[in-house]
């Protein structure tokens, strides 16, 4: 497998170590001026000062229940602070530092990548090896020195449980609807155009193995979530939206791929509260071992012939 190339113009700048940090101050600064706008439109419509701002969102962020629009308040959080974090932040990036334009994620159009259909049939296959990972990795401890610091990332992610459970306890299909922007939609082009489009590419043109350009793009993925229980099938997850970007060499792709993945189990969710479908995709139960191997050899299967049917 070749290192990653991607269509070269005049004016544009290859990546640097310069570049990368001006990306994380892109990152940051754009999470600040979203936090900063978050709180001028709260202090706004609800008539309040900056000290009552601040308790109104931690409040909220703590206990929605006890707000009447918690929901689409924490949803309307969640959209802002994300394309403020991720896509605007990569945009500017990739057409201010490298001048480069959105075609140039893409080193064949969308229209000449072979099997697009099966790249759904990828995610959700992917799902049920995934979920024996995920068994696996909260099962995982830290040393015993490190108890009260394992006791507290335990109780973080509980309480992040909880907030989870709320946003995807559905009332409506106007619920719904949001839910498939804020979840899915917003996330997958966001996500995959930072971790994908740029870190993947650019790691792999420093090392020169791509590889290691999607398996460092794919841990930095699952740590920007910070959710130690989750780390390693998140990983599993990125690394597969890398490999399909590799082998699609269209941006497109991933971000697909990403959709599938969120707004499936958004679409799961609500038809299981709906009573239309018997499984409960959030469900703990162990995922049975001979299903997760399946899923994880059907899954290879998949990908090793989508990477066939895109070969030049």
């Amino acid at each position: 497998m070749q290192p990653f190339s991607i269509p070269e113009r005049p004016l544009s700048r290859p990546p640097t170590l310069g570049g990368l940090i001006m990306l994380v101050g892109f990152v940051l600064i754009g999470g600040v001026i979203s936090t900063l706008l978050l709180f001028g439109l709260l202090m706004v419509v609800k008539g309040i000062g900056p000290t009552q701002a601040q308790a109104y969102l931690t409040e909220l962020a703590a206990n929605p229940q006890a707000v009447p629009t918690g929901w689409y308040e924490l949803m309307f959080l969640q959209a802002v602070n994300h394309l403020g974090t991720f896509l605007l932040p990569s945009l500017g990036y990739w057409y201010l530092t490298e001048r480069r334009t959105w075609d140039q994620f893409n080193a064949r159009p969308i229209s000449a990548v072979a099997g697009i259909g099966l790249v759904s049939l990828i995610v959700i296959a992917f799902m049920p090896f995934d979920g024996l990972i995920i068994e696996w990795n909260q099962g995982l401890h830290l040393p015993q020195t490190l108890a009260p610091l394992e006791q507290w990332i335990r109780d973080k992610e509980k309480n992040l449980e909880g907030v989870t459970k709320y946003l995807t306890t559905f009332k409506t299909p106007l619920q719904l609807t949001i839910a498939m922007l804020v979840i899915a939609v917003i996330p997958a082009i966001g996500e995959e155009t930072l971790f994908r489009g740029i870190l993947q590419r650019n790691l792999s043109y420093w090392t020169g193995n791509v590889h290691v350009g999607v398996w460092l793009a794919a841990a930095l993925f699952s740590a920007i979530h910070v959710q130690f229980l989750g780390f390693f099938p998140r990983m599993l997850l990125g690394a597969l939206f890398g490999y399909l970007y590799v082998s699609s060499g269209n941006l497109w792709v991933p971000i697909l791929a990403h959709f599938v993945n969120n707004g499936f189990t958004v679409a799961m969710v609500y038809l299981f509260q709906r009573k239309m479908v018997p499984v409960d995709i959030e469900s703990t139960e162990s995922v049975p071992v001979l299903g997760a191997l399946v899923s994880g050899v059907v899954t290879l299967g998949f990908l090793y012939y989508f990477r066939q049917a895109n070969k030049q």
